[in-house]
């Protein structure tokens, strides 16, 4: 069964940076592509960023520039870095792998207000 436990979430002002951390419990962590996904109130789940496991990554375009996905494959932990953060990035955020496995941890709650 994989587990998959994000952390970091927190409430920040607009302009703010928060990191989020996901540790996996799977063996060959690195084969596998890792994404960041997040959902607001009312919306569907979103994927905002992707990390393959040759380390090139992808952005959602509303947040290229401001976030940084990252791995340290040693510690099955991938990253995110927000930065400059906005009203509109509030949400739950979850990381899985990409494309997405059944099963989803708990995901960490980020809100952005002043």
């Amino acid at each position: 069964q994989v587990q998959l436990v994000e952390s970091g979430g927190g409430l920040v002002q607009p302009g703010g940076s928060l990191r989020l951390s996901c540790v996996a419990s799977i063996n060959i962590f690195s084969i596998y592509a890792m994404g960041w996904y997040r959902q607001a109130p009312g919306k569907q789940r979103e994927l905002v960023a992707l990390i393959t496991s040759g380390k090139i990554t992808h952005y959602q375009d509303s947040v290229n520039g401001r976030f940084t996905i990252s791995r340290d494959n040693a510690k099955n932990t991938v990253y995110l870095q927000m930065n400059r953060l906005k009203p509109e990035d509030t949400a739950v955020y979850y990381c899985n792998f990409n494309p997405p496995h059944d099963s989803w941890g708990q995901g960490t709650q980020v809100t952005v207000s002043s």
